[in-house]
């Protein structure tokens, strides 16, 4: 038998000068997701150091749970202020790097920002700028790994943020603000628990789901969640930023009652 030699041009790439051949709207994806991400960026920022955060029963979203002395009596969760009186920064500097953490860490957001921020790539069938792939196994990216513990965190924020909502919904009379914060409680749940290490952790390891009914169901349910991941992704980052603006707005004195 002889053994034939490949032939060197064809183990070599096509060499295409542009970079890509796409003739549709390509870029038009993640230059909307850039927008989005960006002015949920720059809206953090600005309510991080807002002070108009609370008016009984309303506590902004970005900045609950407020845990230092400094803060208004009402608005400290369930009258706790372990930081005292040494803490006189913004109670959003405190918790915003939890729930902020398993945002960056989300693998949604991971692909979002990969292709609007990185172009890396931009799109299917777009040549991306970087020649150079090491995925996530180096530094800083590697840090992507510690998402699971992130998810932990959030579950502690969307129960914080669904007790102020639960404090709204009591109080007598229940203004548009109420509703505001139930929705957003619920979209960030959703998210929450339909992250992908959730729905690991609930049944992601069993061999027979027949003998963990209880997982099965509580994984089937998590995997309907997970199916709308993506969408519950956005629809729970607008729902917090509106509702922090609704109460910030509120607190200055813009929007007012009755019709808060």
């Amino acid at each position: 038998m002889t053994q034939t030699t490949p032939d060197p041009v064809r183990r070599q790439r096509a060499q295409v000068k542009v970079r890509t051949l796409r003739t549709d709207r390509w870029w038009l994806a993640p230059l909307l997701t850039f927008l989005g991400l960006s002015s949920f960026l720059v809206y953090g920022v600005w309510a991080i150091f807002d002070t108009s955060y609370f008016v009984d029963p309303y506590i902004a979203p970005f900045s609950s749970p407020c845990l230092a002395t400094s803060c208004p009596e009402g608005a400290r969760f369930l009258g706790w202020a372990p930081f005292g009186d040494w803490y006189t920064l913004p109670p959003g500097l405190l918790i915003l790097g939890l729930p902020g953490g398993f945002r960056l860490t989300c693998y949604y957001y991971r692909k979002s920002y990969y292709r609007s921020f990185w172009l890396s790539p931009a799109a299917c069938a777009v040549q991306e700028p970087h020649g150079k792939y090491t995925g996530e196994t180096r530094f800083p990216l590697i840090v992507q790994n510690v998402h699971r513990y992130f998810f932990y965190f959030a579950i502690l924020i969307g129960g914080v943020l669904t007790y102020d909502a639960i404090l709204a919904l009591i109080h007598k009379p229940i203004g548009l603000g109420t509703w505001i914060l139930v929705l957003n409680a619920v979209l960030i749940l959703g998210y929450t628990f339909g992250c992908h290490s959730c729905r690991h952790i609930t049944a992601g390891r069993l061999n027979h789901f027949s003998r963990h009914p209880v997982r099965y169901r509580a994984w089937t349910f998590v995997s309907k969640l997970n199916a709308r991941h993506q969408q519950l992704a956005w629809a729970s980052m607008f729902s917090v930023m509106g509702a922090d603006l609704y109460v910030r707005l509120v607190a200055k004195g813009i929007i007012a009652f009755p019709f808060a």
